[in-house]
């Protein structure tokens, strides 16, 4: 079964699909609902990941086990560190989830963001650089992180708050708590 909202361009309305209600949060579950990609981070080529606007979602490869390291690896924010002890992060784990963080990337004030921008911003952020946003940052807090996937779905700027709450919501009563990374749900915006 699928989620639909009424979508409206230039006066036409369009139903567009945003979710697979009986996906399930695997590799296949995520292939199957229309996500791409599924890269390691230190392999990305980033000029292959499209421009527009979409869903990521942030993957535990075959066989990974959680190794938390004491220091992040993650860019400073606004003069905090990213790091967390040990038992913060024991309790954010989820086990047996694959997905570790699930995110959107709109087009930005000016048009220019989308999924290779954020994504990059993303990557850079594990770096060492500084982040615009705190969300996500217990990734970089995994040892060998360059080993996660990363995947994508493209989706258009007017359904992303809808779909990253959606996702997460699913994400909340297949598993109990957000993905790992997640620090905050998302809610639909009216």
């Amino acid at each position: 079964m699928w989620i639909t909202q009424p979508l409206w361009i230039s006066s036409i309305r369009l139903d567009a699909m945003l979710f697979n209600v009986g996906m399930q949060f695997t590799r296949k579950g995520l292939k199957d609902d229309g996500f791409t990609g599924f890269r390691p981070f230190r392999d990305l080529d980033a000029m292959r990941v499209p421009q527009g606007t979409g869903v990521f979602a942030v993957l535990t490869p075959d066989g990974f086990q959680p190794d938390f390291l004491k220091k992040s690896t993650a860019g400073v924010f606004k003069k905090k560190d990213p790091s967390l002890q040990a038992p913060e992060l024991t309790a954010a784990w989820v086990d047996a989830a694959v997905v570790l963080y699930l995110g959107k990337a709109g087009p930005g004030s000016k048009g220019n963001r989308g999924l290779r921008r954020q994504i990059q911003e993303f990557l850079d952020f594990g770096q060492g650089k500084p982040p615009g946003h705190w969300d996500g940052r217990l990734v970089w807090q995994l040892k060998d992180a360059g080993r996660l996937l990363i995947a994508w779905k493209e989706l258009p700027a007017e359904t992303l708050n809808r779909a990253e709450a959606e996702y997460h919501t699913a994400f909340i009563e297949e598993y109990g708590k957000l993905p790992f990374a997640n620090l905050v749900r998302a809610r639909i915006k009216n």
